[in-house]
C-alpha cells in the first residue's frame, strides 16, 4: 500500500495558522464602532444645558425687537410722508382758496364797473335835462317824480363809492381828464379845463370814466412874455 498524504490548501492552512475563524466577525465589529461614537460627545450637565436656551431666547427677543424697531422707523417714515403731502395739499388748497377768492373779487369789481358804466350815460341825460328845464315848470309834480328818480340814482352811485371827478377851473390832469377841444385864450391860465363836456367819475381811488374837457391854451402869450 502506498502512503497517502492528506492535501492541504491555502486557505485551509492560513486558517490553520491564524485559529479558528468566527463566524460573526462583522458583526462584532460593527457594534464596537457604533459604541465608539457617542463617546465622543461630552456629556453636558442640567445646568449646561439651560444656557443655551436662554441665549437663544435672548437672541430671539433681540431679533423681534430689531424688527419692530424697523417697522417702527418704517411707519414713522411713512407718517412724514404722509404729513408731508397733507400739508402741501393744504397749503395748495389755501393758496387756490385765495386764488379763487381773489378772482371773484375781481370778476364781482369787474360786473359792478361795467353796470356802473352803463348807469352813467343814463344819470348824464337827467342831469341834461334838469339843465336846459324850463323854470315854469320846475315846480310840475311829475318833474319832481323825476328829479327824485335822478336823486336815487345818484345815491346809488354814492352807495358803490363812486363819486364825479372836478374839473372846470382846475389844472389838466391826464390821469383824470380827457382833453377834446382846446382853445386859445387869455382869460384863462394856459393849461387849465375852460368847460367840463362830459362829468368823469371815480370808483374809490380808480378812474370810472374821464372827465371829457376843453383845455385853454394861450402859448402865444407865454412866448411874447419870454
Amino acid at each position: 500500500m502506498s502512503n497517502v498524504e492528506p492535501v492541504v490548501t491555502d486557505s485551509l492552512q492560513k486558517g490553520a495558522d491564524n485559529g479558528p475563524e468566527s463566524p460573526n466577525d462583522d458583526e462584532q465589529t460593527t457594534p464596537q464602532a457604533e459604541v465608539e461614537q457617542p463617546q465622543e460627545v461630552e456629556a453636558t450637565s442640567p445646568e449646561e444645558e439651560v444656557r443655551p436656551a436662554e441665549e437663544v431666547e435672548e437672541e430671539a427677543e433681540k431679533d423681534e425687537l430689531e424688527a419692530l424697531r424697523a417697522e417702527l422707523e418704517k411707519a414713522r417714515a411713512q407718517a412724514a410722508e404722509y404729513l408731508d403731502g397733507w400739508q402741501r395739499a393744504r397749503a395748495e388748497f389755501a393758496n387756490y382758496k385765495k386764488r379763487i377768492e381773489a378772482e371773484r373779487e375781481e370778476l364781482q369789481r369787474a360786473s359792478n364797473e361795467a353796470l356802473l358804466l352803463k348807469l352813467l350815460p343814463v344819470v348824464d341825460d337827467f342831469e341834461r335835462a334838469f339843465q336846459t328845464l324850463p323854470e315854469e315848470l320846475a315846480d310840475v309834480p311829475w318833474v319832481e317824480g323825476i328829479a327824485m328818480i335822478l336823486r336815487k340814482l345818484q345815491a346809488i352811485l354814492e352807495s358803490e363809492n363812486v363819486t364825479p371827478i372836478e374839473a372846470a377851473g382846475q389844472p389838466f390832469n391826464p390821469q383824470w381828464h380827457e382833453a377834446v377841444m382846446q382853445e386859445e385864450t387869455t382869460e384863462h391860465p394856459d393849461g387849465y379845463v375852460i368847460e367840463e363836456m362830459q362829468r368823469g367819475y371815480r370808483l374809490g381811488e380808480r378812474v370810472l370814466r374821464p372827465s371829457l374837457v376843453k383845455v385853454a391854451s394861450n402859448e402865444k402869450e407865454v412866448a411874447s412874455d419870454e
